[in-house]
């Protein structure tokens, strides 16, 4: 089963995440299919904090694809995206 969720990136107290399509049977960080997005909760002022490519998110949720809780929430909490 495929799965959008978050994959954890970045250094030590600087997390940054990458909003992925990927086997549920994978391993947070491990291969995934497609990187669909990103998500920076320490993003500046000036810059964006979070990029989602609708049409991918369309497709993958197309062909049957789960939507992870917190990416659910994060699309809700950022409707411009």
């Amino acid at each position: 089963m495929v799965v959008i969720r978050l994959a954890r990136g970045g250094s030590k107290k600087r997390p940054f995440y990458s909003i992925v399509a990927t086997d549920k049977r994978n391993r947070r960080d491990s291969n995934f299919i497609e990187r669909i997005g990103y998500f920076n909760p320490q993003a500046a002022a000036t810059e964006q904090a979070m990029r989602i490519a609708q049409d991918r998110l369309t497709y993958w949720t197309g062909v049957g694809a789960q939507i992870s809780p917190t990416v659910v929430r994060l699309i809700k909490n950022n409707p411009a995206v």
